[in-house]
């Protein structure tokens, strides 16, 4: 990055991408009362947003401009609350990638040459625009967003998704394996809603006999059966004007899935034993780690509530699938239950994280946030160790050299080309894209001898052209593939 002036306001920056900056340009900036800083890449304007917390952006799309160039742009600008003025050609909006690209991500444009009052105005609006927005607290390092702990690619993109749901009152279906977590997402949806002051039930349909299920969910009338001493409200009614949140909804029986599709359809519930109908105004949320579109397809669970319930879906990740997570969620479970060890724990040791990371880890977080509590009371030394997490000793190997790769790889397409041809040595080599004679190099230099097997480097060639011909009045010359100069390879018959 460099700066061209430094007015007073120090706050009017505007960060220029542009490959060749533009001098003439800074100054005009600068005289304006900007403060200019440049960048050349979008890799190094991610790095001078995140430092300099900069708010306005001045984008240099090239005549030249192609689509892996504008999806690296959308990476950058995806990630970033920067408001974006792109400076485009005279013509260019005309093309579609560049006019989709300017209404998805860029706050306004301007057409080269654009040194006057248009540019000002359109940076100054931008500036004005980024100053109404609140400004956002940063996640600790260690932790993530939405009081959710993860910071991998998934996580992000999970973030991103559960704000989009939090402003709209349509149903959301969260999936994901047993122990990712889908009840914190649906919590964290219902906190960032306009429905946030009031209350968020929650409901376990897998934890309830199917006898009392719909009971429970749509309450019921004194008397109306067995037990039923005095009126009771359902988890649907006391979630009125709230959130409710339907855990394992693919455990629900199909009794009660026509009555839950009725109340979606019309908002209105009867209690068991009532006459009359109660308008109730909920936000459905629903979690399951049953593969919901199977069950359909097998008749466990209704085709139209699932439609009703899947308006909008998440996908929580497992656990195996997210990386360096792992580590930040054991810390992070570390610094929860350290207190109830009788040895005080300085962390983990080094097979302790390896092992952790090598885990398919089946329960997914919760396995993972329990073993850490178990370490930590049953761990006799300061740091825990794969032994304390119940996870089996892994031994570190040397990864593979680059050389050592490409030279598998090359020996494995050599013997499936061999393969696929038979062992015919001009069609296996056509294959390659390569001579014959760079063939009979290659499988000396890799060991391949007749059927793909390994043969002495220094082993005699056998000549059987002899015997094939006698009989027929050869000149006991083969013309076809005979291998000759490679060591134990016979005749190919072609």
């Amino acid at each position: 990055m460099s700066t061209t002036a430094s007015p007073p306001d120090t706050e009017r920056t505007v960060l220029c991408v542009s490959a060749t900056p533009d001098e003439t340009l800074g100054r005009f900036l600068a005289a304006s009362g900007w403060h200019v800083a440049h960048a050349r890449t979008t890799a190094i304007a991610e790095r001078v947003i995140e430092r300099d917390n900069i708010k306005v952006g001045l984008l240099e799309l090239p005549e030249d401009c192609t689509s892996q160039y504008l999806s690296a742009l959308e990476t950058c600008m995806r990630r970033m609350e920067t408001n974006w003025v792109a400076q485009i050609a005279p013509g260019q909006a005309d093309d579609e990638l560049v006019s989709r690209f300017i209404l998805d991500y860029c706050f306004d444009f301007v057409t080269r040459p654009c040194l006057n009052d248009r540019l000002i105005f359109a940076l100054g609006h931008a500036h004005g625009l980024s100053s109404l927005r609140k400004a956002p607290v940063a996640p600790e390092p260690s932790q993530g967003r939405h009081e959710m702990v993860g910071q991998c690619e998934a996580m992000q993109q999970l973030y991103r998704h559960i704000d989009k749901c939090a402003v709209t009152d349509a149903p959301v279906f969260v999936a994901g394996e047993s122990g990712t977590g889908k009840e914190l997402t649906a919590r964290a949806i219902h906190v960032r809603s306009p429905r946030a002051q009031n209350a968020f039930v929650a409901i376990n349909c897998a934890a309830i006999p199917p006898s009392l299920l719909q009971a429970e969910l749509f309450g019921h009338e004194r008397g109306a059966f067995t037990g039923a001493v005095q009126r009771k409200i359902g988890r649907i009614e006391s979630a009125h004007e709230g959130t409710l949140f339907l855990d394992e909804i693919g455990d629900m029986p199909h009794e009660c899935q026509a009555v839950l599709l009725r109340f979606l359809q019309e908002g209105t519930i009867e209690r068991l034993g009532g006459t009359g109908q109660t308008n109730v105004d909920v936000r459905v949320i629903s979690a399951t780690h049953v593969d919901l579109e199977k069950a359909v397809d097998e008749g466990r669970f209704r085709s139209d509530l699932y439609h009703r319930l899947c308006v909008l879906r998440l996908v929580e990740p497992p656990l195996r699938e997210r990386g360096g997570d792992i580590k930040l969620l054991a810390n992070y479970a570390l610094s929860m239950y350290r207190q109830d060890g009788a040895r005080k724990i300085r962390g983990f040791s080094s097979d302790a994280m390896l092992a952790m990371s090598s885990d398919a880890w089946p329960g997914n977080v919760r396995e993972l946030i329990n073993c850490v509590r178990r370490a930590v009371v049953m761990s006799e030394g300061r740091f825990i160790t794969a032994a304390d997490l119940g996870l089996p000793h892994v031994v570190r190997t040397p990864a593979a050299t680059l050389a050592e790769i490409r030279s598998k790889a090359e020996k494995d397409a050599i013997e499936q080309a061999l393969q696929r041809h038979n062992f015919k040595l001009s069609e296996a080599a056509a294959d390659l894209g390569v001579s014959r004679a760079t063939l009979y190099r290659l499988m000396h230099a890799n060991r391949i001898g007749n059927g793909g097997t390994a043969a002495p480097v220094d082993a005699p060639e056998r000549d059987d052209s002899h015997t094939e011909n006698r009989g027929n009045g050869g000149n006991g010359h083969d013309k076809g593939d005979s291998g000759a100069g490679l060591p134990s390879l016979r005749a190919s018959g072609e």
